[in-house]
C-alpha cells in the first residue's frame, strides 16, 4: 500500500506530517523535536488533488507535477481549490465570523491578514508568524475591508515570501522588542478612523511562538531545500519548524511543501542528506527558494 505525503499542517499547536492512501483516506504523523528525520523520494511526484472541509478528493488523472514548485497541485486541481476560496476572493458570501491579525516574522517584517475565527491561530503556525495579535472580528466583507485599511494606513504587506521569513527566523531579537514592535503597531492601528461598525475592536494581546516553533538554540540556516527528484534524500535531527519550513540541527530547512505529493520512503541506516539545495546567504534571502514533517 502506497502512502503519498500531502505536506506539514499544524494541529493543536503541533507540526504534523499528512499522509493519503489511495481507498485508505488520511492519517498524520506528529513530529518531535530532536528526533531523527530521514525519507528518499520514490517514483514521480503526483498531484494530491483537493482537500476541502476536511476531505480529500483525488485527482483523477493522478498527474505528474515538477518537483521544484511549491504547489503539488496540476492546473485543474489548482484552479478547483481557487473556485470556492476565501483567499482568493471566490466565496464572498461566507457566512462564518471572521478575525483580522497582525503578524510579525522579523524586524520590519509585519502583515495584516484574516482568518475564519472557528480556526483559531492555526493561520499563524502556517504563515510562520513568530509574534501576533488579533485587531477585530466580525463578517467576512467587513473583516476584508478592514484587512485594506490597515494595510494601506500602516504601510504593510498582505503578504510577506517564505524567503525572508527564513532568513530572518534563527537571528531574531529578544522576545520582549518583538512583543513591543507589535503592541505598538497595534495602537496605530487601533487609532485609526475608518473601521467598518460591524467589527468589533479586540484589545492587543501579544502572543508569542518561540515555544511552538522551537526557536530557542535554533541553529543558523546555512541551506535550503530546492525540490525533490527520484532517489533524493533528507536525512538529519529535526530542531524546529515554523509555518511549512523543517529546520534540521545541520541547518538544512526543508520546505515541506516540496515533499507534498512524493511518495516518501525509508531510506538505509546510513543514509545522508543528497537532494537539491542553495546556500542561504548570511543576512540575505536565499538565492532562488521563494515565498514534511
Amino acid at each position: 500500500m502506497t502512502w503519498w505525503c500531502t505536506g506539514l499542517r499544524w494541529s493543536g499547536g503541533r507540526p504534523v506530517v499528512g499522509w493519503y492512501g489511495e481507498g485508505r483516506g488520511e492519517r498524520a504523523g506528529a513530529l518531535v523535536y530532536g528526533q531523527r528525520l530521514a525519507f528518499v523520494a520514490r517514483g514521480e511526484r503526483r498531484c494530491p488533488g483537493v482537500r476541502r472541509a476536511g476531505k480529500r478528493t483525488p485527482c483523477p488523472v493522478r498527474a505528474a507535477v515538477s518537483g521544484r514548485t511549491a504547489s503539488a497541485q496540476c492546473p485543474e486541481c489548482a484552479r478547483l481549490d481557487r473556485s470556492f476560496s476565501v483567499a482568493a476572493d471566490t466565496n464572498a458570501a461566507d457566512p462564518r465570523t471572521y478575525r483580522v491579525y497582525l503578524a510579525w516574522f522579523g524586524p520590519g517584517l509585519v502583515k495584516v491578514g484574516i482568518t475564519a475565527e472557528e480556526r483559531g491561530s492555526a493561520r499563524l503556525l502556517e504563515q510562520g508568524a513568530v509574534a501576533w495579535a488579533w485587531l477585530g472580528r466580525g463578517p467576512l466583507m467587513a473583516a476584508r475591508r478592514t484587512e485594506e485599511l490597515l494595510r494601506a494606513a500602516l504601510g504593510v504587506p498582505d503578504r510577506i515570501a517564505y524567503a525572508r521569513k527564513r532568513a530572518v527566523r534563527t537571528a531574531l531579537p529578544p522576545a520582549a522588542d518583538r512583543l513591543g514592535e507589535v503592541a505598538e503597531l497595534h495602537a496605530r492601528a487601533a487609532a485609526l478612523p475608518g473601521w467598518p461598525q460591524s467589527l468589533e475592536r479586540m484589545a492587543c494581546e501579544v502572543v508569542d511562538h518561540a515555544g511552538p516553533f522551537g526557536l530557542a538554540g535554533l541553529p543558523p540556516a546555512v541551506r535550503v531545500l530546492t525540490g525533490m527528484v527520484p532517489g533524493a534524500v533528507v536525512a538529519g535531527v529535526l530542531a524546529g519548524a515554523a509555518g511549512p519550513d523543517l529546520h534540521l540541527a545541520d541547518g538544512l530547512v526543508v520546505d515541506s511543501r516540496l515533499l507534498a505529493g512524493w511518495e516518501l520512503a525509508v531510506p538505509e541506516p546510513a543514509a545522508v542528506t543528497a537532494a537539491p539545495s542553495v546556500e542561504i546567504p548570511s543576512g540575505g534571502a536565499p538565492v532562488e527558494q521563494d515565498g514534511l514533517f
